[in-house]
């Protein structure tokens, strides 16, 4: 597999489940034990903020105790390698494709280690637990950040910089993905109007799996190495 001159990667939980994060699954109504309805959309936020904040906060801690892994760390390394254009799209918040050493990196859907000021929309590095009294660095009042998460009902980030790279490349590669949340299910038939070559690299089969050129069926820790070394051969 040689002579791809632009490459778009499309990573979801799937390929941060072999890190032990659990992935979201929308089709019983919870994420992590909780409706979705009250800790992943805004109106959630606003009847229950210390609710919203609280899950946030334990989701961010969770993040310690995980680490890149095989996937993870060979995205990074075609990243590095690639003589051509690359852009990593992720729907994760969680910051491993970063810590691999990924550059080239959009969050789509947000992320958990930043926060956002519900009144300037400025986003700032957390570490940290949000809390009640925690002050934004742009206004200095208590009770005015957020998770810089992507909510149910709120606009994905990026939108115009990942269909320009869509409508560029020659090989679209999908991991980890449900193939039933748009847009970015929607991103492979993007990627196949422009003419470019589409692979799905999942542990089971996705709603959208039909679209895809290739298809690689297993454990995104020895599907992606494979692709990668195959591309680079």
């Amino acid at each position: 597999m040689v002579g791809y001159h632009s490459v778009v990667v499309l990573t979801g939980a799937g390929i941060s489940a072999e890190s032990g994060l659990r992935t979201f699954r929308a089709s019983d109504g919870l994420w992590e034990d909780h409706r979705i309805e009250d800790v992943a959309t805004p109106e959630g936020f606003v009847r229950n903020p210390a609710l919203v904040q609280d899950f946030y906060n334990q989701r961010r801690r969770q993040l310690a105790c995980v680490e890149p892994n095989a996937a993870h760390r060979a995205l990074a390394e075609f990243e590095q390698r690639f003589d051509g254009r690359f852009l990593l799209v992720t729907q994760n918040v969680d910051d491993l494709h970063e810590r691999a050493g990924s550059k080239n990196l959009l969050h789509m859907h947000g992320e958990l280690r930043m926060a956002r000021c519900v009144v300037t929309g400025e986003v700032e590095p957390q570490d940290g637990d949000i809390l009640p009294e925690s002050r934004c660095r742009c206004c200095g009042a208590p009770g005015n950040l957020r998770p810089h998460i992507v909510w149910f009902n709120e606009m994905p980030l990026y939108m115009d910089t990942i269909y320009e790279a869509l409508a560029d490349c020659d090989l679209f590669v999908a991991i980890g993905t449900s193939g039933n949340v748009y847009p970015a299910a929607g991103f492979v038939l993007e990627a196949k109007q422009n003419g470019a070559k589409t692979i799905l690299l999942n542990l089971d089969e996705a709603d959208n799996s039909s679209l895809y050129d290739q298809q690689l069926m297993s454990a995104a820790t020895v599907t992606v190495p494979l692709l990668i070394n195959q591309i680079l051969s």
